[in-house]
């Protein structure tokens, strides 16, 4: 008689990063992963993706794929949403047209992904550390706002949050969020 050992179901939250170029979602990838901040800031070629472990035996896995935001990169994207669980739909506060593509955004991901249902998404609004200093931001309101009508839309909650990959501010919140709503439409319900 053989006896196996038991291995628990392993999860694996695929999240991609989605945005214009240098609205920061490589910085919040590895604000997220420890990583800190880099002041330097060098564009994303295609895609780079990063694990984090979320328990700690292993068991829960966020892959992180961050794609590149320039128009030049969008045909070799296709292929990076094959697996996607949910969406991060990132703009830069003080840059008004990255909020404006969005939508953009959106289409390309439901072009590309295998489900026909929207995935869970959340959008966020980075660079939040600017709004000490004057400029034309996009407003809190505008991203609730804009969050409500996706969220009728796609017929999920789709929250909206505002980050400072600089500071940290809502990083760990931001994905903490995605993971409890991909769990929610999955059906299952773990505290991580």
């Amino acid at each position: 008689m053989s006896y196996q050992r038991y291995k628990p179901k392993r999860n694996v939250y695929k999240t991609v990063l989605l945005g214009d170029g240098g609205v920061g979602k490589t910085s919040l990838r590895h604000r997220y992963l420890g990583e800190g901040f880099k002041q330097n800031y060098m564009a994303t070629i295609g895609a780079d993706f990063a694990i984090k472990r979320l328990d700690k035996d292993g068991n829960n896995i966020m892959q992180i794929w961050d794609l590149a935001g320039q128009p030049r990169f969008s045909i070799v994207r296709e292929g990076y949403y094959i697996g996607t669980k949910g969406a991060i739909l990132v703009y830069d506060i003080s840059r008004p047209e990255t909020f404006y593509s969005i939508p953009n955004w959106i289409a390309e991901l439901m072009d590309n992904i295998d489900e026909a249902d929207p995935v869970p998404m959340a959008l966020v609004g980075n660079k939040a550390d600017l709004r000490k200093l004057k400029g034309d931001f996009i407003t809190v309101e505008q991203g609730e706002d804009y969050a409500k009508e996706l969220g009728e839309w796609a017929e999920l909650e789709i929250p909206h949050i505002e980050t400072s990959a600089l500071t940290g501010l809502n990083v760990d919140k931001m994905f903490k969020i995605i993971v409890d709503n991909i769990n929610l439409r999955q059906g299952s319900f773990q505290n991580l």
